[in-house]
Parts: structure tokens; C-alpha cells; sequence
């Protein structure tokens, strides 16, 4: 039964001008407020004239009046109210703007949203749409690369930046920026990095976004980094495919990125033509830092690209010879799952995400490994190590699993099951970039880490980059090599667009099979979401609101729309009869007055109620 929900607009406005009144306010200015599953997001301009050195904010959450909140210093809030469950429920908000000695300056619109049960779907919306942010709105202003950390000031780095571009692409695709903004965005990357420092066509790890210099990640570290190359390039060729139109500016971003992968010189970094590549070179201390780049772990796309390469290849031999030469096979099963390359348990789990941001595993398997089922079971052992839990961390389970290399209490480190590594630290990214492998337990593990922990968990930039329940510590850290596979992660299961995209390059497939891939069926792809989804957009809305329908198999299905006293206005649909796939039907609401409605779906007999406002 739709609970009935009231909207006194009446009373929001007299409340809203009984505090302008009171406070004597001076300016006026516009308040975004978004609701979301458990959350509310609140943007304002900042006012001009006089400028505020703070804000209050007050909420309502019964329309009878407003309660203060919170004070904060920027421009924006966000809101942790609960998880709404079944029911939506309705806050109202209201920002007063104050000067350094607490007189009221200016006051905000007073604004209404709906806090509502999301579906899987929306909810993989959210943490993308927030993902996104880091790469857009935090990218340097100069470079447009990624910046290392949200700490690190102009320091940019080259894997997280080839990451960030990817997570581009997902936001034209999605909807969050248009394709000639990320189109632009990318350009202006591409266009930086033909003068930044390289050496031997290789980038280093981190450089100077405004001027591409290079900056020494250790004493010897100020060279070529093929690792965080290969990364950088695994972006940009998915870039290059993704860009096909031929107007001038996308012919030359095809043109750039194309001139910068065939600048790398792969076989430079086999150091006097060895069997096996390096990770680093310094051009005042050569190969001093001496780092083999042996398997398994997170630089298989090393390899790939390498062989790949139109101008400077290395030879196939090299993925046995170099790649796989030294205690590589594994064999051996933890908890029932069996892992068929790498070390003990799988390792941290970034091995299982950054080569395969666009290396597709799928139907396809080499002399040692299918690696969509390697990294499917990597993904179940480090859940199943968690849920054992041998070390009686606090907070381990089902649901609260994830151990990679990411921030902790202590510093910084590559967490992983069997060692010394556990020390209590989960790392959203864990689960939630592991989705087209394990797409219910990480579904189940971000809806936790969400709805449980998110008011310390959850910010502008989505989820922080880890949690340690032993210290009663949540990171306020975001850092690019962690953000990038969220996103882009989550994207390959939903739609496979950046694999589909970095493997449609002409160079990969020759390269696969020159190393000996083959057709391998056995394990081809990840879990289907179970769930029928829905979402309704915009919100708020204007004129025309989108209800998109996602269903996994023929369904009939009708949609009715309610005013917020719960009074049925109209049937969209009665009946309909949809067939396996994503449906989409607008819907006319410009004549409804200003307010709170709720659409109704019902579908084989389930009933899902989300809420939209008129603007």
C-alpha cells in the first residue's frame, strides 16, 4: 500500500521567509538538493556579493518546520538521513550564508527531494556518477590528467590518468557529460603529454600537471615507468576506438594518441635484449632499480602491449619467457575456489582489475589460465579469507570483504589474505571493481558499505578509500588507481564498453594470438543481475519524465502515476508486455502543478514506488 506523504508548500514558504525575515538576510541564491537511497546532496552557488565564511543548514523532515543541522565551510553538503526502505520519505532544506562574525548574509532557496529505496541499477548509477567526479572535477586544470591523490596538489600520475580517461568514456556513455566535453577533455590530455617528459617513449609514474615535468617517485625512480605506461596507454587506446567520427578534432585526438603509442619503445625496456622486460629506467641511473616485470600480478597489460606494438614490438616468446617465467602456475584451491596462476590466495586484488579495465578475459584462455574464472575465484577467496576471518578483524563478513592495496591507519599497503598484509582494512574497491566476476557478493558488499557506513564512508567523490573497524579509522582519501576500476569495473559488467572498446584496437587480436590464446567457453561471463531494474529521469523534472524499465526476461508490467496525498492521476501503461532487455517511456508532466509525485511500477506482481519532483 503507497504510503501517503503530505507537502505543504504553503508552510515551507513561510518558513523559508520567517527566516529570511528574522535573520535579515541580504542575498539571495539557488540550492540543488538531490536525493538519493540514504542520502541528500545539497550545491549552491556561492552567493555574490558579500561571501559567506560559512553556512548553516537547516531540514525538515515533517513540513511543520525547519531544524538546524549542521554548519559547514564550502559550498556543498551532503545529508546522510538513513536508508529510506521500502517507503520514501520527504526533507525539505534551507542554507543560510554567514559572515565571520555569525551575521546572516544571505539565504538559499527552500528545497524538497525525495529519499528513496534505490534498485541495484540506481544504485550503480550513483557510486558511478560520484566516481566520475574525480577524474572531471578533480582533474588538473592544466593537464587534465588525473592528479595522484585528492591531496596531491599538481602532482599527476600517468596509470591513473590512462584509468581516468576510461572513466571519460563511461561518463559520455552515461550521460554525465556530453561526448564533445570528454572528447575535449581527452584531447586536451593527449595534447599535454606530447610534451611532457618520456623516456624512451615510456612516461614516468608521476609528473608536474602544469608543466610535464618529470617528478622522482623514489632516489631512482625518474625515468620511464612501463607499467604506469602501459596503463596510460590501455586508456587512450580505448579512447582512440571510442572516438571514430570523422570531424577534425576527433581525426587529430586518433592522430595524438596513436603517435604517443607508437613512440613507446617496448623493447628498449627488455635491458640488452633479456627475455624479460623491466619496469623502470632513469636517465642518470639506467637500469639500477633492476625491477623484472614477472607474472602474476597487475602487469599483464605490459605484456600485451608490448607485443602489440606496431613500431617497437618484443616477441611473443617473451609472454612464457619474461611474463610467466618464474612461479607462475599455481594449481592449488583456498576455501573450494581453485586458483590457476599467481601466488597464495590470489594476492591483493588489484591483480583481478587493472590489466583488465580492457584486456577482456572472456572466452579466451592462454597456455596457464582461463583468467575470467582466475580472477573469479581470486575475487571468491579474498571474499571467503574475510567471512573465515582467522585474524577476528572487526567487521569482516559476508558483505564487509575486500582486502587490496589501498590507504590504512598505518600508512599504505598491499592488503591481502594469508599475511602479515591483513591488518583490518577493507578497501571499497575491492569488491566493487571486482562486479563482472562476482556481481552479487559485490553488489551485496556496496549496498553495505553504502547504506551501513556511508555517512563516514561516503563522499563527494563516492566511497573514500578504505575502512579499519580495529581502529575505528575511515580514510579521507581518494586516490586515482583506485577510483578509475570502480567505474570503469562496473561499467564492463553493465554494458562490457571498455572491453569491447581496447579490444577492438587492430593490433590486440594478432598479439593474442601470437602468445597462443585460444577459444575457451568454460567460464564466459559474469552473473546476470537477477533484479528487474527501473530508474525515472530527470529528477527533478519539467516538462517530459523517463521511466527506463530493465527486464530480464518477457515480463508484463503497468505503471500508474500518484500525487503526493497518494491519489491516483493517471495510468501510463496497463498491461504491457515486455520483452527481455531495457525499455523506455516517457512520460508528460508539464501541466502538473509544482510538487512531489510517485510513479508505481508493478511487474509480475511486485511493486516498486519511486518518487520524482516538478519543478
Amino acid at each position: 500500500m503507497l504510503r501517503t506523504v503530505h507537502f505543504p508548500s504553503r508552510c515551507l514558504f513561510a518558513c523559508a521567509m520567517l527566516f529570511s525575515l528574522q535573520m535579515g538576510a541580504q542575498v539571495s541564491f539557488p540550492l540543488s538538493v538531490n536525493g538519493y537511497d540514504s542520502h541528500v546532496e545539497l550545491r549552491w552557488p556561492i552567493p555574490s556579493g558579500q561571501v559567506p565564511d560559512s553556512y548553516k543548514i537547516y531540514r525538515s523532515t515533517s513540513g511543520q518546520g525547519f531544524s538546524f543541522l549542521k554548519t559547514v565551510n564550502q559550498n556543498s553538503s551532503i545529508d546522510f538521513t538513513g536508508f529510506a526502505g521500502d517507503t520514501p520519505d520527504t526533507y525539505s532544506y534551507f542554507v543560510q550564508g554567514l559572515n565571520g562574525i555569525g551575521t546572516v548574509v544571505a539565504n538559499s532557496d527552500t528545497l524538497t527531494t525525495i529519499v528513496q529505496k534505490f534498485t541495484d541499477n540506481q544504485l550503480l548509477d550513483m557510486v558511478q556518477r560520484y566516481t566520475f567526479r574525480y577524474f572531471w572535477d578533480f582533474g588538473h586544470p592544466v593537464s587534465g590528467m588525473a592528479r595522484e591523490r585528492n591531496s596531491s596538489g599538481d602532482v599527476v600520475t600517468t596509470g591513473g590518468t590512462g584509468f581516468g580517461v576510461m572513466a571519460v568514456l563511461v561518463g559520455i556513455e552515461r550521460g554525465f557529460i556530453t561526448r564533445q566535453e570528454g572528447r575535449d577533455r581527452i584531447l586536451k590530455i593527449v595534447s599535454f603529454l606530447q610534451f611532457a617528459d618520456s623516456f624512451h617513449g615510456a612516461f614516468p609514474h608521476w609528473m608536474n600537471g602544469n608543466t610535464g615535468n618529470v617528478i622522482p617517485f623514489g632516489t631512482y625512480d625518474n625515468g620511464g615507468d612501463l607499467v604506469e605506461t602501459a596503463f596510460l596507454m590501455e586508456g587512450l587506446l580505448a579512447a582512440r576506438q571510442y572516438f571514430d567520427q570523422s570531424e577534425p578534432y576527433e581525426d587529430a585526438l586518433r592522430q595524438a594518441t596513436t603517435n604517443l603509442w607508437e613512440d613507446v619503445e617496448w623493447d628498449f625496456y627488455r635491458k640488452n635484449n633479456s627475455n624479460v622486460l623491466y619496469w623502470h629506467w632513469s636517465p642518470n641511473y639506467a637500469w639500477q632499480m633492476n625491477f623484472p616485470i614477472r607474472g602474476y600480478n597487475e602487469a599483464m597489460m605490459v605484456y600485451l602491449l608490448a607485443i602489440a606494438s606496431p613500431t617497437h614490438p618484443v616477441p611473443a616468446s617473451l609472454w612464457a619467457n619474461g611474463w610467466a617465467s618464474q612461479n607462475y602456475v599455481s594449481g592449488l584451491s583456498w576455501y573450494g575456489h581453485q586458483l590457476y596462476v599467481g601466488p597464495s590466495y590470489g594476492g591483493p586484488l588489484f591483480f583481478a582489475h587493472y590489466s583488465f579495465l580492457g584486456f577482456d578475459p572472456r572466452n579466451k584462455k592462454d597456455a596457464y589460465a582461463n583468467y575470467f574464472l582466475q580472477n573469479k575465484n581470486h575475487t571468491l577467496i579474498n571474499r571467503a579469507f574475510c567471512i573465515a576471518n582467522p585474524l577476528n578483524h572487526e567487521g569482516y563478513g559476508e558483505t564487509c570483504w575486500g582486502l587490496t592495496a589501498s590507504d590504512d591507519p598505518f600508512g599504505y599497503l598491499a592488503h591481502a589474505p594469508g599475511g602479515s598484509t591483513d591488518n583490518g582494512t577493507i578497501s571499497p574497491t575491492a569488491a566493487l571493481s571486482s562486479m563482472p566476476y562476482t556481481f552479487n557478493e559485490s553488489m551485496a558488499a556496496l549496498k553495505h558499505f553504502y547504506r551501513e557506513h556511508g555517512e563516514r564512508l561516503w563522499g563527494e567523490m563516492g566511497f573514500y578509500d578504505a575502512f579499519n573497524l580495529d581502529q575505528d579509522w575511515f580514510a579521507d582519501s581518494y586516490l586515482a588507481i583506485d577510483q578509475g576500476p570502480i567505474i570503469g569495473m562496473i561499467e564492463n559488467y553493465r554494458t562490457n564498453l571498455l572491453w569491447n572498446l581496447f579490444m577492438s584496437n587492430p593490433e590486440i587480436q594478432p598479439a593474442l594470438d601470437a602468445i597462443g590464446f585460444t577459444e575457451d567457453l568454460s567460464a564466459t561471463a559474469a552473473e546476470p543481475n537477477k533484479e528487474w531494474g527501473w530508474n525515472v529521469f530527470p529528477n527533478p523534472a519539467n516538462s517530459v519524465i523517463n521511466v527506463e524499465v530493465a527486464t530480464q526476461k518477457t515480463q508484463t508490467a503497468s505503471l500508474d502515476l500518484f500525487n503526493a496525498n497518494g491519489q491516483p492521476i493517471s495510468s501510463v501503461f496497463k498491461n504491457k508486455l515486455f520483452s527481455s532487455g531495457t525499455h523506455r517511456q516517457s512520460v508528460a508532466v508539464e501541466k502538473l502543478p509544482v510538487g512531489v509525485y510517485f510513479l508505481v511500477l508493478n511487474i509480475d506482481n511486485q511493486k516498486q514506488v519511486l518518487g520524482f519532483l516538478k519543478n
